[in-house]
């Protein structure tokens, strides 16, 4: 049995990786739109409701739109905007943090992908609130790095373009007014009582992503070293397929020299660093914003969903 798949908004980025990810696989028939009715919401609602599986790669008005469109109580919708993330009818698409959201992504009809910030920061946030370690209103602060791959296809062309603004060259500061569209589910998955302060940096290079949080141990909810912080990510990512936690290397010491943002480029793959010193932990999640960040979670969402091993295409 071949399931049929439509992926409403194949020509952005996200939709275009989540395409390529399926090539060479049998379980699946690739449902389409023509071109000239890709808007049409007759015709989309028609293949929307054919469908096994419809995932919806739109700007958030639109998702809403084509979602509402789904009247076939089998078709199972993964939603990759930012529109249904924070809610609670919707699974989110993080695997990882627990048991309680596999069974979720497992056995509901609406998954909503994470972003590619959030699912760097609630990587991090999410296990160290359910230990205890980190109080719900801690003023938490995230510093991020990413590949220029995803602020889409415009941006993409902009980076790329023959004499471009020479300030595309330095890393660039966004988000100032502290309003970016992902702090709403990392506060909410994540368990925080109030929105962190984040700081976003575009770099000139294609895809990749880091996501930084420091702790100030003497504000935590106990006390705690930097090597009892890494064994709370490693006790929480045991066993896990895509989320991986390098050995602790001691207090001082670097996981490595540098940790550049790019090495998993084109992988599900994520990476949690625990460095620091006993009075400043600093944790890192590395990733790719295409992949774990973006179009690898939703594939991985939709293997779960389909109850095959969660890697298929993946590796």
């Amino acid at each position: 049995m071949a399931y049929k798949i439509f992926i409403d908004g194949k020509e952005g980025t996200t939709g275009l990786k989540i395409y390529e990810r399926f090539s060479g696989r049998s379980d699946i028939e690739l449902l389409t739109i023509d071109e000239d009715k890709r808007k049409d919401p007759v015709e989309k609602a028609k293949i929307i409701n054919e469908s096994d599986f419809t995932f919806l790669c739109l700007p958030d008005a639109a998702a809403i739109e084509s979602a509402a469109l789904c009247k076939n109580p089998e078709t199972t919708i993964i939603d990759a905007s930012t529109a249904h993330r924070v809610n609670p009818d919707w699974a989110y698409g993080f695997p990882e943090l627990g048991k309680n959201f596999r069974e979720k992504i497992q056995k509901s009809r609406r998954i909503a992908v994470p972003g590619c910030y959030a699912s760097g920061s609630i990587a991090i946030l999410y296990p160290l609130v359910q230990s205890g370690i980190l109080p719900a209103d801690y003023p938490v602060l995230i510093h991020a790095v990413s590949g220029y791959s995803g602020a889409g296809k415009k941006a993409i062309a902009q980076y790329e373009a023959e004499g471009r603004d020479p300030s595309l060259k330095s890393p660039r500061l966004y988000a100032l007014t502290q309003q970016h569209k992902h702090l709403p589910e990392i506060k909410i998955i994540s368990g925080l009582a109030y929105e962190p302060i984040f700081t976003p940096y575009v770099c000139d290079y294609f895809q990749g992503m880091t996501v930084t949080v420091g702790l100030h141990t003497r504000l935590l909810a106990k006390k705690v070293s930097a090597k009892d912080v890494w064994e709370t990510f490693a006790r929480h990512y045991e066993g896990c397929n895509f989320v991986k936690v390098p050995a602790f290397m001691g207090e001082g010491c670097l996981p490595e020299p540098f940790i550049p943002a790019n090495t998993l480029a084109n992988t599900n793959e994520m990476q949690i660093f625990v460095y620091g010193n006993d009075d400043r932990i600093v944790i890192t999640s590395r990733f790719d914003n295409l992949g774990k960040g973006a179009s690898g979670a939703a594939v991985q969402c939709l293997n779960i969903s389909m109850g095959i091993d969660e890697r298929t295409s993946l590796i």
